[in-house]
Order: C-alpha cells, then sequence, then structure tokens
C-alpha cells in the first residue's frame, strides 16, 4: 500500500512522462512540481517505487519510467478525466455539422475525431442497422437487357447493382414498377423485410419472375449489408508520430493487425459488455498488442448496442483526455441519434 508522498510522486512521474517522453529524474520532479521534498527525498522515494514495481530503469538513462502496474493504478485511483475545453467541444461540434449524417459517414467521422483529438489510433465498430427504413427505389436504364437497380434508406445511404430486366421493358414500366415497391415498401424497417413481405409485394405488383428475382436479391442483398457490423479506422499515421514506434518491425506488426478487419472486429467485440475499459501492456490477450493500451467503450441507444469504440496507443497514453473524449462523444452520438426522425416515431 502506498502513502500519500509515494502515490502524489509516482502521479507526477506518470504525467510528466506521458507528456515528455522523457525519463524522469529526481531533480526533474524536484524543480517542476512544489513538493517542499529534496532531490535526495524524491530519489528515495522513487527508489521504492522501483522496487514495488511501479518504476522502471531504461538502460541508457539515469532517469525512470513508469511500468504497467504504475499506469494501472494511475488509471484506477491517481488520475481523473481532463475537463474539454470549450474549444475541443466546438471542434467535435463542427466536424460533425458539416458533414452529411448517413449512419456510414457518422461512424467515419466519428474515428477521425476521436483519433484526431487524442492522437492515436481509432477503431470504431458501428452496427449500421439502427432502425434503417426502405425510402424508395429507381431503375436506371444500361441497354436492353440490364438496368441499374438504386435503393435508397432514410439515412441517406444508397445501394445499387445491375440487375436483368425483360426485353423489351420500357423505361415507363420499369419507373412504374420502381413507385409501386416504392410505396409498399416506404417506411419499412430493413430488418423487417422478410421473404413473406417480398412474396406479397411479388403478388402485388409483378408476374414476370426475372424482374422479380432480381428484385427480390438486391433487397435482400441491402438489408444483410446494413444488418453487418462495420470497422471504421482512424488515425494509423499517428503510430509514426510515437516516439515508442520508431521501430520498423514493431510498427509493422500492428499495423498488419489494423489491416484485418476480422481482426479488429474480434479485439473490439471482445469487451463489447464492459462499458468502459482500460486494457494496459500485456493485459491485453492479443498478440501484437501487448506493449500498447486500448480505452474501449460500449455505446447503447434503447438497449440497443449502437457501436463499440476504442483508442489503441502506447501504454504512455493521455488516459484523461482519452476518456473524456470517448465519453463526449458518447454523449453527443446519443443525443444525435435520439433525435433523428426515426428514433422519435420508435418512441
Amino acid at each position: 500500500m502506498l502513502n500519500d508522498r509515494k502515490k502524489k510522486i509516482l502521479q507526477l512521474i506518470i504525467e510528466d512522462y506521458i507528456s515528455t517522453a522523457e525519463p524522469v529524474g529526481s531533480r526533474t520532479i524536484a524543480r517542476k512540481y512544489d513538493l517542499g521534498l529534496s532531490p535526495a527525498t524524491i530519489r528515495n522515494e522513487m527508489s521504492d517505487l522501483e522496487l514495488l514495481g511501479y518504476l522502471e530503469q531504461p538502460h541508457t538513462s539515469a532517469g525512470r519510467v513508469p511500468s504497467a502496474q504504475a499506469y494501472r493504478l494511475y488509471v484506477d485511483s491517481l488520475g481523473a478525466p481532463d475537463s474539454l475545453t470549450d474549444n475541443d467541444r466546438a471542434l467535435i461540434n463542427s466536424w460533425f455539422n458539416e458533414r452529411h449524417r448517413s449512419i456510414d459517414e457518422i461512424f467515419r467521422s466519428t474515428a477521425k475525431i476521436l483519433s484526431r483529438m487524442t492522437q492515436n489510433v481509432s477503431m470504431v465498430l458501428a452496427n449500421r442497422d439502427i432502425g434503417a427504413r426502405f425510402r424508395y427505389m429507381k431503375f436506371l436504364p444500361l441497354d436492353e437487357h440490364h438496368a441499374i437497380l438504386c435503393i435508397i434508406t432514410d439515412d441517406g445511404n444508397v445501394d445499387n447493382c445491375v440487375v436483368e430486366i425483360p426485353l423489351g421493358m420500357r423505361t415507363e414500366e420499369l419507373d412504374y414498377l420502381a413507385g409501386r415497391v416504392s410505396r409498399l415498401l416506404e417506411g419499412c424497417e430493413l430488418s423487417k423485410i422478410t421473404e413473406e413481405l417480398l412474396q406479397a409485394v411479388h403478388t402485388d405488383i409483378a408476374d414476370d419472375k426475372l424482374i422479380f428475382t432480381s428484385l427480390v436479391q438486391s433487397i435482400r442483398k441491402m438489408r444483410n449489408k446494413h444488418q453487418e457490423q462495420k470497422v471504421f479506422l482512424g488515425g494509423t499515421k499517428q503510430l509514426l508520430a510515437q516516439p515508442e514506434f520508431r521501430d520498423v518491425d514493431r510498427v509493422r506488426n500492428l499495423l498488419g493487425i489494423l489491416e484485418e478487419e476480422g481482426m479488429v472486429r474480434d479485439l473490439l467485440k471482445a469487451g463489447e459488455d464492459s462499458g468502459l475499459k482500460v486494457t494496459i501492456g500485456s493485459e491485453n490477450k492479443f498478440s501484437g498488442i501487448q506493449d500498447c493500451s486500448m480505452v474501449q467503450a460500449t455505446y447503447r441507444l434503447n438497449g440497443q448496442i449502437v457501436g463499440i469504440m476504442a483508442v489503441l496507443g502506447p501504454t504512455r497514453m493521455e488516459y484523461g483526455k482519452v476518456i473524456s473524449v470517448m465519453d463526449y462523444l458518447h454523449k453527443y452520438l446519443k443525443t444525435m441519434f435520439a433525435n433523428s426522425p426515426r428514433q422519435a416515431e420508435n418512441r
């Protein structure tokens, strides 16, 4: 059990090292912080902290650096989340206000602003189907046998594919068919467009099996696409700016993990029921990131998981800043989704 003096000295060493990335010596603490203690006294306390496993000595330096054990204590009890400045809040607000509001764009923007504000890699695993609804569809003729089928949802997403059409079918007939389907399916949640509903549409609109088969396949494809979880990354270049990642092999291994979408998805889903979770160093069970830290949070709306966000970086991470940014983003996105028209309809 550390006494208050040791805790204070350890906190200052951690925060100084996070800020400078330079090993910290007793003279640095005595000079920069008004503790009322001599360098010799601080040196003795640092020696005790090293024996207890909270500090480590790099081979080439007389200073000390925090251990993973020290960061764990700091996250759990010593440090406190930073307060975001008005400029930080304004940056986040303007970042989203200047961009379109499709689900993909919202989560892509979330990954970018998260990495920009934390100066680390950001990862977002998004549930794209947050009540997305069918809006309308349209055919764009290509040639006598093919047309482009466009399906638009109320969140602004557009899916299109080339479909076969009956020989000699006129543009007016395609427009009429698209209008009938749009009126029948408008407002339906994609997740609730079942095979039975599509069969009812078939009975009501057309006898031509070719175009109905193309239509069913296209709607099924879009429905399945919206039910998939999608990964968004931001700030992979930020790694190169961190002193810890000057080792080319280390960066290559980490980038290899981030390039595998399935691996990133597994990494994020491993902690999806944990609320806010901070894993440090060897606490990470995935090989390749065991000398990193990850701050991860799962966000829900009306009991449904909306997304999982995480920041990945060196153990020398600004934990307070990262946690504050993620908390603000959570509240901002929760308000955004709660105020969307489709959520208002569901309440």
